[in-house]
């Protein structure tokens, strides 16, 4: 996208856009002509919006290509992924707020479980409570490394955020998460010149935490990935004119809209109908809102079908809580698909409704994969997303006299 041409483009007015996001949503079937999850999921009130719809299938990367949820997210908010490359580690700094430096490289981290031979057995160790992994932390915070500070903090359950600061640290860094079990946890390497100061000193502090952790169980070791320092990136208010809030419980996504310039909405409470109901308090507030569920991803990386199923069901029940607000566009998508056969995010186009005042319905009374490959808006690059959204809130003027 040409974001000189959007903020020409832009036409600021009252309308009001809602992206709700089921993180993970796409999925498969689990038998040759079955149902994906979403399919098979019980949804009448995202059928119903369906047929007032435009439906679609977005690529949020490219063709082929299995994002990670910051590329995912990306796509999905008008940014090109290939251009704006965000590491992990920046994204769950920010989302705990934490304030990174200029000579800061930020990693997402795991605690996992490692066998006697040193192979990886869970990379999430079990998904550990997140009260252990404080404790887990505060072993990981006695480690020195001389020349540099290390910061290590808590997530949420297995995750942490590892921080290193000092002069002279590239980010060009391989990941240490192998992403499968069975075999040993990657060492550090550097991807350039430039980085082989921070490769020797993290690779000193993965040992250290290796001996810390090694009478712990489950979480006996450490993996870290998205190696990153704090990017220039512009906001959503500059590119598109919107006053933007993000409605998120998990750290990291509320990392990625804070990178961008949305204003964090607090949930009180975990549940998706927590969500919902911080959207009703804040509807005054804001003219554009993200709403993030996790658990379709979540449930779809550990292989459960059903339970992704039912996460759906719980959104589409909260869905007339969203209607009454009568936004004047609805956006419904994923930022990537996580098919719970795969137990992991795959290469899949995910599914995309576009409702609004001014949309061109399809009349396909049905919100799922297939449906959706049937729609007007065909197969697309999800960064086109948000023009189309800007457009149907009549916030984007003519182009060229």
């Amino acid at each position: 996208m040409d974001f000189k041409l959007m903020q020409d483009l832009v036409a600021p007015n009252q309308a009001k856009i809602v992206m709700l996001l089921l993180d993970g949503l796409g999925g498969l079937p689990r038998e040759i002509g079955g149902k994906t999850e979403l399919e098979t999921a019980r949804t009448p009130n995202f059928d119903a919006l369906a047929a007032q719809a435009a439906l679609g299938l977005a690529d949020p990367v490219a063709p082929g290509i299995t994002p990670g949820s910051g590329p995912g997210h990306l796509g999905m908010f008008g940014y090109d992924p290939l251009q704006y490359e965000i590491g992990r580690g920046v994204l769950e700094a920010l989302g705990i707020d934490f304030e990174l430096g200029p000579n800061d490289v930020a990693a997402r981290g795991n605690f996992c479980t490692v066998d006697a031979a040193g192979n990886l057995t869970d990379r999430r160790a079990g998904r550990i409570p997140t009260a252990i992994n404080a404790q887990l932390v505060q072993l990981l915070r006695t480690i020195k490394i001389d020349g540099v500070e290390i910061f290590v903090e808590t997530v949420k359950e297995h995750r942490f955020v590892f921080v290193m600061r000092g002069e002279g640290l590239g980010d060009a860094l391989s990941e240490t998460d192998p992403q499968k079990i069975g075999v040993p946890a990657l060492p550090v390497r550097a991807l350039d010149p430039g980085s082989d100061k921070a490769v020797r000193l993290i690779n000193q502090f993965i040992q250290a935490a290796r001996e810390k952790l090694a009478t712990q169980h489950p979480a006996n070791m450490v993996l870290l990935r998205g190696f990153a320092k704090h990017p220039a990136i512009p906001s959503y208010q500059q590119v598109f004119g919107l006053n933007a809030a993000a409605i998120a419980v998990y750290p990291m996504y509320r990392g990625l809209a804070k990178l961008l310039g949305m204003k964090m909405a607090k949930v009180e409470g975990e549940t998706i109908a927590d969500e919902f109901t911080t959207l009703e308090k804040n509807w005054g507030a804001y003219d554009f809102f993200y709403l993030h569920v996790k658990k379709t991803d979540s449930a779809g990386e550990d292989g459960d079908f059903e339970r992704k199923v039912h996460v759906i069901e719980e959104v589409d029940a909260q869905l007339p809580r969203l209607l009454a607000l009568k936004p004047d566009v609805i956006i419904v998508t994923g930022d990537h698909s996580t098919p719970a056969v795969l137990k992991s995010h795959s290469w899949h186009p995910v599914p995309v409704l576009l409702a609004a005042s001014f949309v061109r319905p399809d009349n396909i009374a049905e919100y799922g994969e297939r449906a959706c490959a049937r729609g007007s808006l065909g197969r697309f690059p999800a960064k086109d997303l948000m023009p189309l959204a800007l457009a149907n809130a009549q916030r984007l003027t003519k182009f060229g006299a």
